[in-house]
């Protein structure tokens, strides 16, 4: 009698050990069980902004899940997506990356507290055109008008961006090179002060996103001459681009998407792609987002932004070269 009972005592022993091992992983919450903080690198108010609070809105509503955002401005996008660089790889903590983060930063600054490449993508969200727009008293109507001006005037036509090293700054600096004009960069803090200054005749010009310029356009404060976008925007859609009006393959545009800190495990982007996937798929939201004055929205395999931002980095590269940009 004493065998069998030693059986069932080593029997018993090694079943609660097996639940021991079990239990962990039967009483592991699925992702995501807690706030997630979406990380703005850029102030409140600004099309980045609105851009993100908008899908946090959306998100929150459809997943029962809240979603935090976190404005980090500064400098080129640098202090907030390092934040996002150097947070715990676990979900929790994603970020809003785009043309500057994660392709012109990298030709325009020697070192940066982050690897652009080593950021995941997560979800590619959104394309915006620039639009060139002067100042009404300027005497030109149209893009060709506006590069015999600047050539009969050489040195002294200025534009106006959001900053240095903004896709508005570069974009500038691609069409004076691609045409051969001279034009005057004039770099601002933010599209409001640069907008004022176009609208009050200091600045002739300005190369900015139609979400940030399309109230000035509409009401005739600004004129628009050409949008930088290799199709027409459906914000402006009789306005010509650049590429069809008198450079084939010009493009100069906003885009971004959200990234995951380095080493977030793929089973968790998994979840927030889709998340962020099915929003843009959904045609309520993707009519807003185009109503909130986005040119395109993307969606689909992430890695596409990725792909994007090599593509982007050389473009920007050579033309951050010629022009001997340093915005430090």
């Amino acid at each position: 009698m004493a065998q069998p009972l030693l059986q069932r005592v080593l029997r018993r022993v090694a079943l609660c050990g097996v639940a021991f091992i079990l239990a962990p992983v039967s009483a592991q919450a699925a992702f995501p069980e807690r706030p997630i903080t979406i990380v703005v690198p850029s102030a409140a108010g600004g099309t980045p902004d609105t851009l993100i609070r908008f899908l946090a809105q959306k998100a929150q509503e459809r997943y029962q899940q809240s979603f935090v955002v976190d404005n980090r401005p500064g400098g080129s996008g640098i202090p907030g997506i390092s934040a996002v660089y150097r947070a715990k790889p676990d979900g929790y903590t994603v970020g809003y990356a785009n043309n500057v983060t994660l392709a012109i930063n990298r030709s325009a600054f020697k070192e940066l507290p982050y690897d652009p490449q080593a950021l995941v993508p997560v979800a590619y969200v959104l394309k915006v055109a620039n639009v060139l727009a002067v100042n009404p008293s300027l005497p030109v109507k149209t893009l060709d008008e506006f590069l015999a001006y600047a050539k009969n005037n050489p040195g002294k036509v200025t534009f106006a961006s959001p900053g240095a090293g903004t896709s508005g700054h570069l974009t500038g600096e691609l069409l004076a090179s691609s045409s051969g004009v001279e034009l005057l960069h004039v770099p601002y803090r933010g599209s409001p002060q640069a907008t004022t200054d176009v609208i009050a005749g200091t600045v002739d010009a300005l190369f900015d996103n139609t979400t940030s310029i399309s109230p000035h356009i509409r009401s005739g404060k600004l004129r628009a001459l050409a949008v930088t976008s290799l199709e027409r925007s459906p914000n402006f859609p009789d306005l010509p681009t650049v590429a069809e009006n008198k450079l084939p393959g010009f493009e100069g545009v906003a885009w971004g998407g959200i990234v995951a800190p380095p080493g977030t495990p793929p089973e968790v982007v998994q979840v927030l792609t889709k998340m962020f996937n099915d929003l843009l798929e959904d045609p309520a939201i993707r009519d807003q987002l185009l109503k909130m004055g986005m040119d395109e929205v993307m969606g689909g395999p992430p890695q596409a932004m990725a792909d994007y931002a090599e593509k982007e980095t050389a473009k920007w590269g050579k033309v951050i070269k010629d022009a001997g940009i340093d915005v430090k």
